[in-house]
């Protein structure tokens, strides 16, 4: 039987937190207390027809690049990617929706999206990402393949937490989960949540930025 691509899976008991979502797992309670709002996962954010607003509107703009498999800081195999500020109305309610879920009122944002598309074959190894280039919130989109994103402590590699990716989800990383663990994609053969194998395909994910601390936010208007 061919796998939908989406993976349902029930709640995980954490001791002394009580029921985590299934779509988090860690290397036990002291990260998933760490990371707790810090690292958020919102499956079946966007509906199918979402989805398919997106990808209509980034695959012509997409298929005039290349996929790359030298990124300049070594960090991702076997991508494409691009920036991108303006977008459909539909497109831009989405992403509005994304800013309101993600980003307090007051904080100024990136106003290009970053939108990076990884190949079947292609995968993102762990790093952390420059302060010079976003700031302390970053907020993706999922689409087309589910995927497994791994968080590690920088500082002890014993902690750590997975996040399940399935297309149509938001993921959200703040604070400590963007400064103190590095964060990676799985590639295919490494794709298991737990005991679940995720089979990974070509994946895109269309992310907002908050700016780089010191950095000015858009005028006024």
């Amino acid at each position: 039987m061919v796998w939908s691509g989406r993976l349902a899976l029930g709640a995980l008991r954490a001791p002394g937190l009580g029921t985590w979502p299934g779509w988090l797992r860690g290397s036990g309670p002291t990260v998933l207390r760490r990371l707790r709002g810090a690292a958020v996962v919102r499956p079946g954010f966007l509906s199918s027809a979402e989805e398919e607003t997106l990808k209509q509107e980034l695959e012509p703009e997409l298929r005039r690049r290349r996929y790359e498999y030298d990124h300049w800081d070594a960090a991702i195999h076997g991508f494409r990617e691009t920036e991108k500020s303006h977008w459909s109305e539909a497109s831009q309610a989405i992403l509005q929706r994304v800013r309101a879920a993600a980003f307090p009122p007051a904080l100024a944002q990136l106003p290009m999206v970053h939108v990076l598309d990884l190949h079947q074959n292609g995968y993102i190894k762990p790093h952390v990402d420059s302060i010079k280039f976003c700031g302390g919130i970053i907020a993706g989109l999922s689409l087309l393949s589910p995927s497994v994103m791994r968080l590690v402590d920088t500082q002890d590699p014993q902690e750590w937490l997975e996040l399940l990716l399935e297309p149509g989800s938001l993921y959200i990383l703040r604070g400590p989960a963007r400064y103190d663990f590095s964060h990676q994609i799985l590639r295919d053969e490494e794709s298991f949540f737990g005991e679940h194998r995720v089979p990974r395909g070509r994946r895109i994910s269309v992310i907002c930025r908050s700016l780089p601390e010191g950095e000015p936010g858009p005028p006024s208007k």
